[in-house]
């Protein structure tokens, strides 16, 4: 049975509009306190209402209308996503790791954030979580965040459902080095991703041009950028004439499982059955776990053998320091940000997806191939 206190949809609407015309403009946040309901419920309201034309979405809430159709100057000279943000907007951000990887796109998101006078409610989720919903929940409905920049597993059977819901809540959501889709045209949700397949690009390119001819590559196998990374070495391989069938092709496990050890021996005994003389290997602690074992052979870098990193979180603090793809992590967090900001200044804006290239850091870990 319904709980008579809940203002029907058509009352709850009359309600909002009611506040709107007293009041100018209203909040989100007030109205649930107000009416009872929870936030999804007003903002489905407040994105009916505005595709009846009565009604303006704006950054938290909703304004009226504007029924005299003149502009002012700086309506004429901005444009909606470069005003200026109320203070205190509150940006959720959800990742999966607080320790590697993911410090480096928070703290880019932080500096936007910062400059754009944004309260940050950072969560770390796990890479084992199955669905991510009631943390994202919690941010949304909870703590009050008034927009979401967010790393969700897409590789779980939740996937699609949290897509959804992401999408009904009306919150302006990015996705950060994640991709996604919702509703039955598949939409694309907003995002900003590395190109990692340009990455590894660049790195069979370098070792193509010492003068490699079997380059092997490893990914870390649970990883969601180890398949963009393979693709990248995949074409690159073709398009310089390579062949990737001589060579090593390898996914390792995590290293706290116990076919760590072995996976990592049988890669180099591969590397040394097919005489490969580079690697590219994601992420960095694989690539120098890969040096350690290769060294402990009585083998060395570069000499025997070339090694490139996917990461660069602690490649160049190794020794020798190694040669390295570098995502633009800071980067990648502030771009999240601004799109964030750009779609509360402007809920109606197209959906914007950005692809941002790394960069190659050369280092002692790669030279010509030893004179057979």
């Amino acid at each position: 049975m319904s709980d008579s206190r809940v203002p029907l949809p058509v009352t709850r609407r009359a309600q909002l509009l009611d506040a709107l015309h007293r009041d100018g403009t209203v909040r989100v946040s007030d109205l649930t306190e107000a009416l009872g309901v929870s936030a999804i419920t007003i903002r489905r309201d407040i994105a009916q209402l505005a595709d009846e034309g009565l009604v303006e979405r704006v950054h938290g809430g909703a304004s009226l209308v504007q029924q005299d159709g003149a502009l002012d100057d700086d309506d004429v000279l901005a444009s909606p996503a470069s005003r200026l943000l109320p203070s205190g907007m509150r940006l959720g951000i959800l990742v999966p790791s607080l320790d590697y990887y993911w410090p480096g796109v928070v703290q880019g998101a932080r500096e936007a954030a910062s400059e754009l006078d944004m309260t940050v409610i950072l969560r770390g989720s796990s890479y084992e979580a199955a669905d991510e919903r009631p943390q994202l929940r919690r941010l949304v409905e909870r703590l009050g965040a008034d927009a979401l920049v967010i790393a969700p597993r897409a590789d779980v059977p939740a996937a699609a459902a949290t897509a959804e819901w992401l999408h009904e809540t009306g919150l302006p959501t990015v996705l950060v080095e994640r991709t996604a889709t919702y509703g039955p045209y598949h939409a694309a949700m907003e995002s900003v991703v590395t190109d990692h397949a340009l990455g590894a690009s660049m790195a069979v390119r370098h070792l193509a041009g010492l003068g490699h001819e079997r380059i092997g590559i490893v990914v870390a196998r649970q990883s969601p950028t180890g398949p963009h990374v393979h693709r990248g070495w995949l074409e690159s391989m073709s398009e310089s004439g390579l062949d990737v069938d001589s060579t090593v092709d390898a996914a390792v496990p995590d290293s706290r499982s116990q076919e760590w050890d072995a996976e990592l021996d049988a890669v180099l005994d591969r590397c040394l059955a097919t005489r490969t003389t580079a690697l590219l290997v994601h992420a960095d602690p694989e690539a120098m776990a890969l040096v350690q074992r290769w060294e402990d052979r009585g083998l060395s870098v570069p000499g025997d053998l070339s090694v490139v990193a996917y990461d660069d979180e602690a490649a160049g603090l190794f020794s020798p320091p190694l040669t390295a793809v570098r995502p633009p992590r800071r980067s990648i967090g502030r771009a999240a940000v601004e799109l964030a900001a750009a779609r509360l200044a402007d809920p109606d804006r197209p959906a914007h997806r950005l692809v941002i290239s790394p960069s190659l850091r050369v280092r002692e870990s790669t030279a010509a191939p030893a004179s057979s």
